[in-house]
């Protein structure tokens, strides 16, 4: 039950077909597929065996699905990583999958470098346009020979392994295996889009993470996977593609994105009426904004939710229904839907037991879609699917339809842009700042992210330390989209009889008199190469 049988199959069917074009290069299917196959056996002979991980450190690009079927056709196991984690954490994933190969394009060759010792099971780099001694994945490509056929795995061998992170702060792996992924295909062509061979398919965010799912589905029905390949979200450069090849569907996009849209379009430039679906989620979209694109763009809009603890989505608001309820004027438009085909979902109190209809609790569900763990993290596991439901620390209700309303998180993460990012990781390194005494990050409403990032700071007695001198210190340690985005000094910290920090407390002083405790976003002029809403809302397709 190898996924990338799918692959294979479309290649037979439609070899002709444009599988994959990104710039000023296009690949047909029966190329792709053949090329695929040819890593796949590369990574064989360079001493990899199946049930191996590969990691894909590689910005979008042809040769980024390229890996991910290469790897699958090898009956090895994906290992997708945020192209903008700082190398630390590249190294910890690295490490903590056991990955035996990293795939990579030349622009993270010294990052890699940089902590190659701290990755002693690491034994294969593959570069793009290598630099000094990795493989040349042009070369294996070119000398070698594909594989017979695909190699053969059990359902529940692990196909990719998708790194989120827990309240601890330590990124945790989760499992998806050939069988979850067969059921995230048929399940966005069930819900979502019945994608046709005839479909084109645009990718605008980082296919590492929610844009790549889609792209499974895609090529499993032999459809054109198209890439924005500008270095930034550039709406232009979008809606161009669009008309060109005119796209049917845009694979995933953060709110923010749609807003960007919406603020740049310009009626009668550029012919989009070819768009038949366009796929949200990342973050709430607030309903204004969500009319205005209906308006605008027409009923194309599919909204998902979830993690990637339930690829990658457990409910979803279909084209239909947002039109339904935009005409009506019903609450329902800022809904998170219903669940996604084969999903169960209920709304669970502290000891998890099933709240009654309109009351707010913990958002739970189950399903052959969800994970069977957190690899090699049996107490996560235990912890989060608990009594065999997974529990994904959202709080939320379901009206009397079964439509379920996110209201808040009962962990503290915060989601800015589309990302998820995780309070504890950045006290973490505050901590150990010799002028902190203590600290809580929490996110604060921003009118372009949704949430920014925002650390409240104690010092010790006599100490000083500037804004600036906090920030280049977390950027020491973390990645760029978790840095605070603003310092506050306290005396003291509010806690509770226990001693522990009440962030809720602290939170309400910046959320009081808003609906809800999540943020949305509007679009404004920004470095997107550095930022961009799109590499945010993938990175945390985990909060997809």
């Amino acid at each position: 039950m190898n996924t990338a049988t799918l692959l294979m199959q479309a290649a037979t069917r439609h070899p002709e077909h444009i599988a994959v074009r990104c710039g000023g290069r296009a690949v047909d299917y029966a190329t792709f597929a053949e090329r695929a196959s040819r890593l796949g056996q590369a990574l064989r002979k360079l001493g990899l065996e199946t049930g191996d991980r590969v990691a894909i450190l590689q910005r979008n690009g042809i040769e980024l699905l390229e890996t991910v079927y290469g790897t699958l056709l090898a009956g090895m196991a994906v290992v997708p990583i945020n192209m903008r984690l700082h190398p630390r954490e590249i190294a910890y994933i690295a490490n903590d999958s056991g990955c035996r190969a990293i795939v990579h394009t030349p622009d993270f060759n010294a990052a890699l470098d940089s902590v190659s010792g701290d990755m002693p099971e690491l034994a294969v780099r593959i570069s793009t346009v290598p630099s000094h001694g990795e493989h040349d994945y042009d070369q294996l490509l070119a000398e070698g020979r594909p594989l017979p056929r695909p190699v053969d795995v059990y359902p529940e061998a692990v196909a990719w392994l998708f790194y989120t992170s827990g309240t601890t702060g330590r990124p945790k792996g989760v499992i998806w295996t050939h069988r979850t992924v067969h059921n995230l295909v048929l399940s966005y062509l069930a819900d979502i889009h019945s994608i046709q061979a005839s479909d084109v398919i645009l990718h605008a965010a980082p296919l590492s993470h929610g844009s790549g799912t889609v792209a499974l589905s895609a090529i499993a029905r032999a459809a054109q996977n198209v890439i924005l390949h500008t270095p930034s979200f550039d709406t232009a450069a979008l809606f161009e593609l669009i008309e060109r090849h005119r796209v049917t569907n845009i694979a995933f996009l953060a709110p923010t994105q749609i807003v960007k849209m919406l603020d740049e379009y310009e009626p009668g430039r550029y012919d989009l009426s070819s768009l038949r679906c366009v796929l949200y989620g990342g973050a709430p979209m607030y309903t204004e904004h969500l009319r205005q694109a209906l308006d605008t763009f027409g009923p194309i809009f599919v909204q998902i939710f979830g993690q990637g603890e339930s690829p990658l989505t457990i409910s979803y608001l279909s084209a239909l229904e947002h039109v339904r309820w935009w005409q009506d004027g019903h609450e329902r438009l800022g809904s998170a839907g219903i669940p996604r085909t084969g999903i169960e979902i209920r709304i669970g109190d502290a000891d998890d037991q099933t709240l009654p209809v309109g009351e707010t609790g913990e958002i739970l569900c189950r399903g052959e879609i969800v994970m069977p763990g957190y690899w090699r993290n049996p107490q996560a596991t235990a912890e989060t699917l608990r009594g065999g439901w997974l529990h994904t620390g959202d709080v939320g209700k379901i009206d009397e339809r079964g439509y379920l309303y996110v209201l808040d998180r009962s962990k503290d993460m915060v989601v800015s842009g589309g990302n998820n990012i995780y309070p504890r990781e950045i006290e973490d390194v505050l901590q150990t700042h010799p002028a902190v005494a203590e600290c809580a990050v929490i996110g604060i409403p921003d009118e372009y992210w949704g949430e920014a990032v925002h650390a409240i700071i104690c010092l010790h007695n006599g100490e000083t330390v500037t804004d600036d001198v906090l920030l280049s210190y977390c950027l020491a340690s973390l990645a760029s989209y978790k840095k605070p985005r603003s310092f506050e000094f306290r005396d003291e910290l509010p806690k509770n009889a226990y001693g522990k920090i009440m962030k809720r407390e602290l939170r309400e002083e910046y959320w009081r008199g808003r609906d809800r405790r999540v943020g949305g976003g509007r679009a404004v002029e920004i470095d997107l190469e550095a930022e961009s809403p799109a590499a945010m809302a993938a990175d945390g397709a985990d909060g997809v």
